[in-house]
């Protein structure tokens, strides 16, 4: 059942925000005094903290949203997630892809413990980037000049991690348009490479350096291909606060990383050679309707994050409730417009996170810039 977006980003928005700013609070309290006496023991009390947090987006996506993941995998790699630590590659087809692969980690019992790669404007997005970074998740300036370092230093942190941890790594770059595939042809063609169809050119030098430098402690690589049907729209953030349903399809293809090869051409036309195999799956799936040939896995859908909205409700309400009565802040028109103020800047936060999950807005049948007849072909063929 969708709702209007006025009538729940408010209540929804508040009760993240505020939250999260008292996880974040608490973050920063563990990070300054906790963190450089124990690296590990921060990582274990961040572990369960953040999961009362990013629960919420789970419980968003399970029981307000109700969307549907299907996981297709083979029965010992299923065994094998969240004991293992893993390497994720994955293409980049909808708005919360991110998001899905949390909905899997929280399925395996790593959710805590998930760490990504992504672009650093995403730490400074109130409450959900703190979030991230306080999580050492990693931030880059797609600038490969300063980037090399970061990630260097980045993975070495990450090899002492005391728990089984995914890093997740979306090496097309950017999420997929239409308008991007027509670049990526583009590209194809003129340095001879296949031509995609369904997915872009990856980017290789992360995947290469985070393959060279945690070669000793991840032993797994997990080939993720998500699709979602074409018959629905695909998911976004928007979508699914106003309880718009859909369904998602990942494929989980577990590599031993140490069958990968050695020298960094070789690991980084391994990774182009993946992303034609994800290519193939995907218009296999557009074409016939069969997405895998792997085993459709039972996930289920905990209600753990149920209980962490109760709770967080629960304990909102009653300080929000004192913290009114013991200010008498509705009874003088300054409290009321203080109140006001607060709501907006609540819609505002809420409006920057929904807009800063959003790929640039395109349509199958555009009109290109340009009437290149080979570009028309390249795109709509």
């Amino acid at each position: 059942m969708a709702f209007p977006a006025a009538i729940v980003i408010l209540p929804i928005g508040t009760l993240f925000i505020l939250s999260g700013l008292i996880v974040n609070v608490i973050q920063a309290i563990l990070f300054v005094l906790v963190r450089p006496i124990s690296r590990n023991c921060y990582r274990k009390i961040n572990k369960v903290l953040i999961e009362l947090l990013w629960l919420e987006l789970i419980w968003l996506i399970d029981w307000w949203a109700c969307i549907k993941v299907e996981l297709y995998t083979d029965s010992e790699t299923f065994q094998l997630m969240g004991k293992e630590s893993a390497l994720l590659i994955c293409n980049h087809r909808s708005d919360i892809d991110w998001l899905i692969g949390w909905v899997l980690a929280q399925r395996t019992g790593c959710l805590g413990s998930t760490v990504a790669i992504m672009k650093k404007e995403v730490k400074y997005l109130p409450v959900l980037g703190w979030s991230m970074w306080f999580s050492d998740y990693l931030f880059l300036e797609r600038n490969w000049a300063k980037d090399e370092a970061s990630l260097k230093s980045g993975f070495q942190h990450l090899n002492h991690i005391p728990v089984p941890f995914w890093l997740a790594l979306f090496v097309e770059g950017t999420r997929f348009t239409h308008t991007k595939l027509l670049a990526a042809q583009e590209f194809a063609v003129s340095k001879g490479l296949p031509v995609p169809r369904n997915v872009l050119i990856p980017r290789t030098k992360g995947f290469v350096t985070a393959v060279e430098q945690t070669r000793g402690t991840i032993p797994a690589i997990y080939d993720c291909t998500f699709a979602v049907p074409k018959s629905e729209t695909s998911p976004t953030l928007l979508r699914m606060i106003k309880g718009i349903s859909c369904s998602v399809k990942v494929q989980i293809k577990r590599h031993k990383i140490e069958e990968l090869p050695e020298t960094s051409d070789a690991i980084a036309q391994w990774c182009r050679e993946t992303f034609v195999t994800k290519d193939a799956i995907l218009e296999k799936y557009n074409t016939t309707n069969i997405f895998s040939e792997q085993e459709l896995q039972h996930i289920g859908r905990p209600k753990r994050s149920i209980m962490v909205i109760i709770s967080w409700s629960c304990l909102l309400g009653f300080l929000l409730y004192k913290f009114f009565k013991w200010t008498s802040l509705l009874s003088t028109w300054q409290g009321i417009l203080f109140t006001l103020l607060f709501l907006v800047l609540v819609t505002v936060i809420m409006e920057i996170l929904i807009h800063s999950s959003e790929s640039e807005r395109s349509k199958s049948n555009m009109i290109l810039p340009t009437q290149d007849p080979m570009k028309q072909k390249l795109l709509h063929s």
